[in-house]
Order: C-alpha cells, then sequence, then structure tokens
C-alpha cells in the first residue's frame, strides 16, 4: 500500500503522546510497522531546534523567529524522515506538524495566517497529513494535566488567553478541512479516546486499500 500520514494536534494536555503510542500498539497488532515522530524533532537538526524552542530561558523571541525556527525543523524533518518513509509504504505517526504553527503562532500570537501557510508549504514541500486528530480539552484542563505529570517549558507557561487562543485555532482548522481532521473529546477516559481513533484509522486503512 501506498504510505500513510497520520498526524496528532490539539491544545496541551490532550494526551497526544499517549494515544500516538496507544496506535502505534493497535497498529504492530494489525501487523503494520508504524514510524512514530514528534515535531519539532526526530531529527539531529530538528532536535537541537527543539531543545531551543522549549527553554525557558530563552527570552525575547520574536513571533516571527519562533514560526521560522518551527518550520526549519519541519523541512528537515519532512525532507530526511517523512518523505522517504512515506515512499517505502510505511504508516507515519507524528505528534503535531503543520498545524500547530498555525494555531499557536497564527491564532495565539497573532501572525498572519496567510503568510504562515505560505512557510509552511514550502517547509513541507506541500506534504499534508491523509488524517489529523484533534485531542480537544478545554484550555485550563489540558494546563492542569500539564501541571501535575511535568516541569513547564516555555510553549506551557504562556497564559490562559494564549492557550484558549490556540485551542479555538484548532476547532476553526479542523472546520474548514473536515475531509482530513477528526474532532476526539479527549476529556474522556483514554480508553475511550484510543477507541474512537483506532476506529476512524480503521475506516481510513480500508479507503487506502480500495482499488
Amino acid at each position: 500500500m501506498q504510505g500513510l500520514f497520520i498526524s496528532f494536534e490539539g491544545p496541551e494536555g490532550g494526551g497526544k503522546t499517549t494515544q500516538m503510542e496507544s496506535l502505534r500498539r493497535y497498529l504492530a497488532g494489525r501487523g503494520y510497522d508504524p514510524l512514530c515522530l514528534r515535531e519539532p524533532g526526530a531529527t539531529i537538526v530538528s532536535e537541537r531546534i527543539r531543545a531551543l524552542l522549549l527553554d525557558e530561558d530563552v527570552g525575547g523571541l520574536a513571533a516571527r523567529t519562533e514560526a521560522l525556527l518551527f518550520c526549519a525543523a519541519r523541512a528537515q524533518l519532512v525532507a530526511s524522515v517523512l518523505q522517504p518513509a512515506l515512499a517505502q509504504g510505511r504508516v507515519v505517526l507524528c505528534d503535531r506538524y503543520a498545524d500547530s504553527t498555525l494555531a499557536y503562532q497564527g491564532y495565539g500570537l497573532g501572525l498572519p495566517l496567510a503568510e504562515l501557510a505560505a512557510v509552511n508549504r514550502f517547509a513541507t514541500e506541500g506534504l499534508t497529513p491523509d488524517l489529523t486528530f484533534c485531542l480537544d480539552v478545554p484550555a485550563e484542563v489540558g494546563l492542569r494535566r500539564k501541571h501535575n505529570v511535568a516541569e513547564t517549558n516555555r510553549m506551557e507557561a504562556k497564559d490562559l488567553a494564549f492557550h484558549q487562543r490556540v485551542r479555538q485555532g484548532f476547532l476553526e482548522l479542523a472546520a474548514q478541512e473536515p475531509d482530513r481532521w477528526r474532532v476526539i473529546d479527549a476529556t474522556r477516559p483514554p480508553a475511550e479516546v484510543a477507541a474512537a481513533i483506532q476506529h476512524q484509522v480503521e475506516v481510513t486503512l480500508q479507503e487506502a486499500c480500495k482499488p
């Protein structure tokens, strides 16, 4: 089969990492060999950019600089990992992708969406996920979850209003492309969320296998 690209998006604390690992195990049990990636990251260059972007000690980072760094990490990921994996017919699962730039730097920080979309297209060479899950939780719920399990990074430390704008951005992006996006209520128990994701992936796989 041709490669299948699935991304996980949504506000902080939605459980993207947990649900991506759950889907990896499910697909492995079905005989697939899914490749799991995170954004920014998964290459030497991208991981170094990630460390810079999430460092709380990095102050005064301009919004456009932030957006361009995310896109630079993404460009390296697409060229060196994503495109080759999809060309080999792999199922690729990615914790965040280009939509996060629109949600965080666009809706969250107020940068022009059209300009961000153009930079995204350049960085990704137009590569778009086949299926995107938005794991949706109210911003205050997601931040409370994050604060309970880990130290706060630079992005998570932004104020509640910022995270509320980010969440609204994801929901608006999902509404604009309903064929690609699936909004999942991530306030439900993790097992229920995993079952909903697995169902949608099965539907997508069946469609992909049709002659």
